[in-house]
């Protein structure tokens, strides 16, 4: 509907006003800023536009950042765990280099839970640990030796 009025009496009520400035109506249905439609000198934008850039440019960095090193945090808790790898974690590692760290308050929460286990030392972790042929061997060895036992007590054997 606003279209329809402006068409109909934009031009009526800009030769009515003294025909207003024509360069910024086009800056402003192209969508672009300029100096004067931010009410700035030219120096003042180009300033405005160059902050705006840096800006824009550590706040990528920073995402990054946090990018990796939720990734690192993923690789590590992967590997503790010995799930498979992620070939995306392993790869946004290895862009962001060796300058990212777990960061520390989800580095405590991991270290809080590896003596949380260590102290636990649950069955589960020992049977893991557990030789089985060594367990075997003994197994079979008392086996052996309750035969004689019970042959050497035993007449009818």
């Amino acid at each position: 509907m606003a279209f329809l009025m402006n068409q109909m009496l934009g031009d009526k009520l800009k030769s009515f006003t003294g025909g207003g400035d024509e360069g910024n109506g086009k800056a402003e249905a192209e969508g672009k800023e300029t100096a004067v439609s931010k009410g700035m000198s030219r120096e003042e934008f180009e300033e405005y536009q160059k902050q705006m850039v840096e800006e824009k440019i550590q706040r990528d960095k920073d995402f990054a950042t946090k990018k990796a090193e939720r990734a690192n945090l993923r690789v590590a808790l992967r590997d503790k765990y010995r799930l498979p790898d992620s070939t995306q974690d392993t790869a946004l590692v290895e862009m962001a280099g060796d300058d990212i760290d777990v960061p520390e308050e989800l580095a405590k929460m991991v270290d809080e839970d590896e003596e949380e286990e260590e102290a636990n030392d649950s069955f589960l972790n020992r049977l893991q640990n557990l030789d089985v042929d060594t367990l075997k061997t003994k197994a079979q060895a008392t086996m052996t030796e309750m035969k004689q036992n019970a042959e050497e007590k035993c007449t009818l054997m």
